[in-house]
């Protein structure tokens, strides 16, 4: 059972940064893909950055350019750089994860943290 803790989320400006990370713990971290989700009021969980175990990223187009997912296999830690950030990009940020290949639908991960928070004023 693999557990996931999200940190780092808050109020940024529009054209601000903020950098989300999420401790995973209980299974072997470097075995899983690794994704950030998001979700705002009334709609579904969307795909924003997923990175395999051996590093490589696919992105949202939504935050291709601005976005950046990372993850360090030593700490167990992915992380979420978000630069030039827009109103848009306020929801709900969660860290998931899931063994295998690279997937960007939420119902293909097994494991969820609760979430943090991201909200972008204009």
């Amino acid at each position: 059972q693999v557990q996931l803790k999200e940190s780092g989320g808050g109020l940024a400006q529009a054209g601000g940064s903020l950098r989300l990370s999420c401790a995973a713990s209980g299974g072997t971290f470097s075995m899983y893909v690794m994704g950030w989700f998001r979700r705002t009021p009334g709609k579904e969980r969307e795909f924003v950055a997923g990175i395999r175990w051996s590093g490589g990223g696919s992105y949202a187009d939504s935050v291709k350019g601005r976005f950046t997912i990372s993850r360090d296999n030593g700490k167990n830690t992915v992380a979420l750089q978000m630069n030039s950030l827009k109103p848009e990009d306020t929801a709900l940020y969660y860290c998931a994860a899931r063994r295998g290949s690279m997937a960007t639908m939420a119902g293909e991960y097994d494991y969820w943290g609760q979430g943090t928070q991201v909200t972008v004023s204009s």
